[in-house]
């Protein structure tokens, strides 16, 4: 079977229609031959960024299962495009689809800054790490031209609080004068997603994103500088890049990481449409294995959402996955050092700077 023709640079191969919209519209083939011409698509896929002004920027999060406590996301959608991504739902709530909405209509938090700012001098705020991207990547392509995540990591160093940051974009190279002050006193810590070695799969996968030598030498060049990066391999996808745990774990550590971590692939909601699209157009002849295969990681379902489960998934498949990583971790990584950041130096300063009134 012939992959079907792909758009290019978008993972998600059409729009979902919004679950909260009560109406939507679809164009009738009568219609076409007047609106559209010879090979014109009927869609703009040209990002386009919309300005929000939020009240609040840091958020709770309630989730068992996460490596977080608070988030903070100047971005609300993602060019990088990663057909797989978890947050692609999330673009439901501001009234757009979940496929190609959410990776060509991004929304910009450009007061962030000012409201993170507002949050750390407040009396009632107790530091603990707020992590940047809980929901959408910090350093996507726009963020070279805004700088709003510079502008708050900015804010953490004027603050001494800590930190966190999750990425796919060797653009985080940028801020490295910035990470460097932060982790002279134990403020920051990175997580670099590296989800396959394979340049092929990656362009497939996760279109926008930085490559892989580019992400391998970002990771390698912050820790050599003293920045702790540490990698997640997420999500394992089989039959797509779970066959690479054991070589990108060799590769990683090599390059510098203390620890890695992973999850095994869920499509919730409107995903498991975007991703069974996807997968017609690019593995046409393993579309039904990979799906069967996600399947058995989640009793019988495209997706699990029971708290504890949902992440590393159950069965034959998710076990292998599991024990291969266990391997990976006791071969590469040795004992797991968890890296617990400085909250003491904010309440310091912040006292500090109370006196002054």
């Amino acid at each position: 079977m012939e992959p079907k023709k792909n758009i290019k640079g978008r993972g998600a191969q059409e729009n979902i229609h919004n679950r909260f919209s009560e109406n939507h519209y679809e164009l009738r083939d009568d219609f076409l031959n007047y609106l559209v011409k010879e090979g014109e698509s009927i869609h703009n896929h040209k990002t386009t960024f919309i300005e929000t002004f939020p009240k609040t920027i840091v958020n709770k999060v309630n989730s068992p299962d996460v490596g977080m406590l608070y988030s903070l996301n100047p971005y609300q959608g993602c060019e990088h495009g990663c057909v797989y991504c978890y947050a692609r739902n999330s673009h439901e709530y501001w009234g757009y689809g979940a496929g190609l909405d959410f990776e060509s209509k991004i929304l910009l938090k450009k007061n962030a800054p000012e409201l993170l700012e507002k949050k750390l001098k407040s009396k009632h705020w107790k530091a603990y790490p707020i992590a940047l991207s809980g929901n959408t990547d910090c350093y996507q392509p726009v963020e070279k031209k805004l700088e709003i995540t510079r502008q708050l990591l900015k804010t953490f160093l004027k603050y001494k609080h800590p930190v966190g940051i999750i990425t796919k974009n060797a653009l985080i190279q940028r801020d490295i004068d910035i990470l460097s002050e932060l982790a002279k006193d134990n403020l920051v810590s990175i997580f670099l997603s590296i989800t396959t070695l394979n340049e092929k799969t990656r362009g497939i996968l996760e279109p926008r994103t930085a490559s892989i030598k580019k992400r391998l030498e970002t990771l390698e060049r912050l820790n050599a500088l003293g920045i702790p990066t540490d990698v997640m391999m997420a999500p394992i996808i089989p039959s797509i890049n779970s066959h690479e745990i054991l070589d990108l774990s060799r590769e990683v550590s090599e390059r510098g990481a203390k620890s890695i971590g992973y999850t095994v692939v869920r499509l919730n909601g409107a995903i498991g449409k975007i991703f069974t699209k996807w997968l017609e157009h690019t593995l046409p002849d393993r579309k039904d294995k990979i799906l069967h295969q996600i399947m058995e990681c989640h009793n019988g379902n495209l997706n699990d959402s029971e708290f504890g489960r949902r992440m590393k998934g159950s069965g034959k498949i998710a076990n292998q996955i599991h024990q291969l990583f266990t391997i990976a971790k006791r071969k590469y990584f040795g004992e797991n050092q968890r890296i617990s950041l400085n909250c003491e130096l904010h309440s310091l300063h912040k006292d500090a700077q109370l006196k002054l009134f």
